[in-house]
């Protein structure tokens, strides 16, 4: 007969291996999976923990019911005009203006985004306009107000919004929230339970309750997103947090943010739809988030947008596919800006790779950040790009939290997303790629003024560096994938 002792050894035998089989079924990076099965041998206890937080893979898991999204998407995009033999057009229909490539076919074959059209784009580079521009239009809503936000903090910037909030809903505006349940920890359980008793409908996103006995706390919605009346909506990386207004010890957190109107709203709407319905298991009517964008005068802008969503459900990493496919398409030049460098071997190699074929390759960084082991694993893949070619800049004015990626003349990509592991595997991300020279113009003139308060890295000094830092950053990169 088994002892006690011997019954709970072979349990936990048996669950090791099993763990270790299901590593080795889902056919994952074969270097991560020989990672995880070293990890699960030598050190089992902490193996099964850790992978159970950080190493499944969810993209078998489904959040919304097909039938449930198919209704969405089927009503997220604008009627499209019918051809003589009465088939629906394809994109060039909905966009005209460009013709479909190699990246807008990967996204719209992956995520059902089609490219639509902006009638105005306004960028901004600072918490503090993006806000005040915000105000302006939550004052003037007449029908609903679609929020969420990774982060939406009880500071001063999060109370005078949510007391907009409340007043617009007062009038009989429906007004809609949803915030990250882990982003927006800090956030007292009070602030949110006084805007419900405002009359603002308010979710929490995959709420976590029991945070060590679940995975989900790993697997977040870090979009950032608000639509107003469906005619007017607000994309970017800055979150509700006072560290975009008035700052904090980092200074001023330096994003981008922009404000769009026109069709392209309805890619937002779908974005929010989806997510609205995975917080409140609620389909909103059509009329809810529908606009008609018809006008009598033909707008003054064209802009040419598509805004699409990835995330840790989905059958591929259409994030990661995308920006590949970005920068391997490229003929000119690359400038990136993010706050994170943590990108996984495929991402990695495109870098290098177009610097190495003549392409402009550039990367801003920020000089002081918010995580010094994010930092750290950050720095331990300069090295390579410096060698390659690649211009690598610290941004030095304040924290560097800009979300951009600006390639050769016509593509800009803005969005929530970091280039990072947990971004392109983890996060419920929200990317838009606006294809527009004029756009591209100004989004380079944003990348130039950063450049103002940038210090350049250079190989010979890089090289210097003492070895005990170069033995932290080689240390904290193996980590990369959980940080």
């Amino acid at each position: 007969m088994f002892s006690h002792g011997m019954f709970w050894r072979t349990l936990y035998v048996v669950i090791t291996l099993s763990i270790i089989l299901l590593v080795m079924l889902e056919n994952r990076n074969p270097i991560k999976a020989v990672g995880w099965v070293i990890i699960l041998i030598l050190l089992p206890a902490v193996g099964l923990v850790t992978y159970f937080f950080f190493g499944r893979d969810n993209r078998r898991l489904r959040l919304l019911s097909r039938q449930a999204y198919r209704r969405i998407m089927n009503n997220s995009i604008p009627s499209i005009p019918q051809e003589d033999d009465g088939k629906a057009m394809t994109t060039q229909a909905v966009s005209p203006l460009i013709p479909k490539t190699p990246l807008s076919h990967l996204i719209e074959g992956q995520t059902n985004a089609p490219i639509l059209v902006a009638h105005s784009l306004e960028v901004f580079t600072d918490g503090h306009s993006k806000m005040g521009r915000l105000y302006e239009d939550i004052r003037q809503a007449k029908e609903h107000i679609h929020v969420q936000y990774y982060v939406f903090s009880d500071d001063d910037t999060g109370k005078a919004l949510a007391d907009l909030l409340a007043i617009k809903a007062s009038e009989g505006v429906k007004v809609r929230v949803i915030y990250d349940h882990v982003g927006s920890w800090e956030a007292s359980s009070r602030f949110f339970k006084g805007m419900r008793k405002k009359g603002i409908e308010v979710y929490p996103f995959l709420p976590v309750i029991f945070p060590l006995l679940t995975s989900k706390v790993n697997y977040r919605n870090h979009r950032k997103l608000i639509v107003i009346d469906g005619k007017i909506g607000y994309v970017g990386g800055m979150n509700i947090a006072n560290r975009y207004t008035i700052g904090n010890e980092l200074g001023i957190w330096r994003d981008t943010h922009v404000r769009i109107t026109g069709p392209a709203i309805n890619g937002l709407q779908t974005s929010f739809m989806t997510d609205w319905y995975v917080a409140s298991q609620r389909i909103l009517p059509i009329d809810v988030y529908y606009a008609d964008h018809s006008e009598t005068t033909p707008p003054e802008r064209q802009i040419p947008v598509q805004f699409f969503q990835s995330g840790p459900t989905g059958p591929w990493r259409t994030l990661l596919l995308a920006l590949v496919r970005a920068i391997t398409n490229a003929r000119k030049s690359v400038w990136i800006e993010t706050p994170y460098f943590l990108p996984n071997d495929s991402l990695y190699k495109a870098i290098i790779g177009a610097a190495l074929s003549g392409i402009d390759v550039r990367l801003m960084i920020p000089l002081r950040g918010d995580s010094r082991s994010v930092r750290l694993a950050s720095d331990s893949y300069i090295a390579d790009l410096l060698n390659a070619g690649v211009k690598v800049y610290r941004y030095h004015r304040s924290f560097l939290h800009s979300k951009l990626m600006i390639v050769d003349d016509e593509l800009t990509i803005i969005g929530s997303a970091n280039m990072d592991f947990r971004s392109m595997e983890h996060n419920f991300e929200l990317t838009g790629c606006i294809y527009d020279r004029a756009v591209n113009e100004e989004m380079k003139a944003v990348f130039a003024q950063d450049l103002k308060h940038c210090t350049p890295i250079t190989a010979k000094s890089w090289r210097k560096r003492p070895f005990g830092t170069r033995l932290s950053e080689s240390f904290m990169r193996l980590f990369a994938p959980l940080l």
